[in-house]
Order: C-alpha cells, then structure tokens, then sequence
C-alpha cells in the first residue's frame, strides 16, 4: 500500500508511541507484507527465525519485537507486538468503510451492469463489461475492459490471514486491492480476495470457471485456464498460459512457471517449473506420477506370486 504522501521514520515511529534506531529523516512512501516490500516500504517481525529476512529485506523500515542493529540505510521500530503495530497503521492509513452514496466509483457507459450488484468505495469498471447478478464488488477493486463476471462472484474479500493467539485468532487488517485485466472471465460463485497490503491480479485474457478461489496477494498472469473446484492460497505467483484443471488445490507462496499444465485433483505443496504438465497429491510431473499408479495397480499381483513362490 503506498501512502498519500512521504513520511520519516521518526513520525511513523511517534504514531506507534515506540522507539526507533536508524536516521531520523529515513524516507517512508508505503507499507508492505515482506514478500512484497520496495524501498520506502514498512515490514514487519516477529519471530527471531525470520530476523535476518526482514532485516536484510528492501523495506526501509522494519516493525521488530528486539533491539537489534539495523543495515546500513535501514531503520527499526521497536515494538512489543509487531502484528499489532502493523494492523495499525494499516487500519491507520486506509480504514475500512461501507459505500455510501459519494463512494468514488468510476463505470464506462458502455459497460452492462445487472441492478442487483453491489458496488464498494474506490472501484473502476472498463468498457464492455458485462456483470451478472447478485455479485458483489467490494473497495478498492479495479476492472478493465472487456470482462465477463458472472452470478454470484465476491471480488475484493478479506485475505485468509491469522495471528494464531493461543485462544484465538487476530485477523491481519486487509487493505490491498483486486485488478482483473482486460477480456478476463470469471465463473460463477468464484471469490477473489483482496491484496492483504498489495495486489490481487487476474492476468488479461486469463479465464475462471465456476467455484474457484483465489488468495490474498496472488498473482495470475495472462491467458491462463483454471477449471472448477479449484483453490490458490494466498501470495502465490502463477506464470503464463498455465492451465489449471478442476479440484487443484496450491499451497501459499509458491511460483507455477509459464506454460505449466496441471492436471485435476492435484495437490501443489512447492514450486513448480514451466513447460511441463504435472499431477498427483503431492504433485510430481505426469509421466512419473502415471507409473507410480500403475506399479500400485500391480502390487496384489506382484504380493500373489510372492506366495506362490
């Protein structure tokens, strides 16, 4: 999320009442998950396992639970809860609001819009859409020309993102946004939720069937295939011309290279190179996946001849 206007560290650091180490002047545009941090960004740690990511980052400031030295060029913002500092200041910078009837929406005219939809604050709808009824375009949600979204689809929904409290959990405040791409077509009853501090991106020609479920922060890129059933967890980066069939299931942050084929019921645990067509649960590539089936077929065979020996 990039900020309105530039503040230093040291203004940010007297919002969140915490002491901070690095220059005083050190510039501050926006604020980001650490998977997606620029210069100028605000990250966050809490975990000494992850220190040395967030530490050696490209954010320029880092929310930490310890007094550490930070990297040249670099600030920190002490905090008791980082998680909660970092809600802050989202909550701060971009406070969650319903619609009303000054809520900043921009609709080419050329666009057909069922009356039955809903439409959020900070939303843009390109020219030749078509939206079917009964869906609901929540904030911060931006479409090009030329797409297609049918009955029943959320576009913009809070990103599945917990802080697991020991009796409860703390939702990560979601203040991203959504931009499907031009001739995009969206199934109906499928969800996309909003960028938890980033994007959401639906790639130009990309098509979605029914039932499908996109994660915070994912990105998709242009002119892929994803069948029905199937769901993608949040911060994963999906290639080019990737067909995805029905009931795949793909683990949070993790890259599916161009030209990648995977193939239904496929369970995606890591990342996986392009130009190859993939299968299984855990996936592996089809070829070998398909001999691991057959030499499972054979073995009440294979254990009847063991005893006629």
């Amino acid at each position: 999320m990039i900020f309105e206007r530039e503040y230093s560290i040291e203004e940010i650091a007297k919002l969140l009442n915490a002491p901070f180490k690095g220059d005083a002047n050190i510039v501050v545009r926006g604020i980001n998950e650490i998977h997606r941090v620029i210069e100028g960004d605000i990250a966050f740690v809490d975990h000494p396992k992850y220190y040395s990511k967030a530490l050696e980052s490209n954010a320029s400031v880092v929310l930490i639970n310890q007094e550490v030295e930070p990297n040249e060029n670099k600030g920190i913002i002490i905090c008791d809860d980082p998680f909660s500092s970092f809600n802050f200041l989202l909550n701060y910078f971009l406070p969650f609001e319903f619609p009303d009837q000054s809520n900043n929406v921009e609709i080419h005219p050329s666009s057909k819009i069922h009356q039955s939809v809903s439409i959020g604050n900070n939303v843009r709808i390109g020219k030749n859409c078509l939206i079917f009824p009964n869906v609901s375009i929540l904030n911060n949600v931006f479409i090009g020309d030329n797409v297609i979204i049918h009955s029943g689809c959320v576009i913009g929904a809070f990103g599945f993102y917990y802080k697991n409290r020991g009796d409860s959990f703390d939702r990560l405040n979601s203040a991203g946004s959504v931009h499907v791409e031009d001739y995009v077509e969206i199934g109906a009853n499928s969800t996309i939720d909003c960028g938890v501090t980033d994007v959401t991106r639906i790639g130009k020609g990309t098509k979605i069937d029914n039932l499908v479920q996109v994660g915070h922060d994912t990105i998709i890129g242009e002119k892929c295939l994803i069948a029905a059933q199937s769901g993608i967890a949040g911060c994963v980066n999906i290639g080019n011309h990737v067909t995805i069939w029905g009931q795949v299931g793909i683990a949070s942050g993790i890259t599916i290279e161009d030209n990648a084929t995977l193939f239904a019921q496929s369970g995606v645990g890591k990342s996986l190179e392009g130009n190859k067509n993939y299968f299984g649960s855990p996936v592996g590539e089809s070829k070998e996946k398909f001999k691991e089936l057959m030499y499972i077929k054979r073995l009440p065979e294979l254990f009847e001849n063991k005893k006629d020996k």
